[in-house]
């Protein structure tokens, strides 16, 4: 068995995205907004929760297609809330068609989500070396930067805590411990 960073445990669905997504770096604009909504609707629970749905907000909010979620009125928000495949959160739900919006206008602005994110790190992912989870902090300035900007954008959900959390699930920051196997795999 390869070491792993402690949090991934022993469930296989927790072990294949440590193994296979968290902490690759990720430039495809509909991933990234997919991620930012999966980390602000964990707000509260578990990962794993979020992980064990993702296959339904994927079908239920259209594959994550921005421009779909933008359009989105009351009744197709009520019909989200009827979904027992998804947190069932008025604000969360909300929240995704109004980040979606926010999405866009970013977009727009700066040609891609991926160039407005990455220049949160300077383009490059930040490697970390922590030898424990102790070690990984809950926020960084940059993750405060990412917040502040986010919020100021329109966007919600998107805490400092929940911005470090998504900065590592798209590689932006490398914070795998210093004995796993995926260490540095990712450039």
């Amino acid at each position: 068995m390869p070491e792993r960073c402690g949090w991934s445990g022993t469930d296989p669905l927790y072990i294949k995205y440590h193994d296979e997504e968290w902490g690759v770096p990720v430039h495809d604009d509909r991933k990234l907004f997919e991620m930012l909504i999966l980390e602000g609707a964990q707000a509260g629970l578990s990962w794993i929760t979020i992980l064990r749905k993702r296959e339904n907000y994927r079908k239920a909010f259209d594959n994550f297609d921005a421009k779909k979620i933008a359009r989105y009125d009351g009744r197709k928000v009520r019909s989200l809330l009827a979904n027992e495949g998804i947190v069932r959160n008025r604000l969360k739900v909300e929240g995704t068609v109004k980040n979606a919006r926010a999405f866009l206008a970013v977009k727009k602005e700066f040609g891609s989500f991926d160039a407005y994110l990455w220049q949160f790190v300077g383009g490059r992912p930040r490697r970390n070396e922590r030898k424990s989870l102790k070690e990984i902090p809950a926020r960084t300035p940059e993750s405060d930067a990412m917040s502040k900007e986010l919020k100021k954008r329109g966007f919600t959900f998107v805490g400092s805590t929940i911005c470090y959390a998504f900065m590592q699930a798209v590689g932006m920051v490398d914070d795998h411990i210093s004995d796993c196997f995926r260490k540095h795999q990712h450039s």
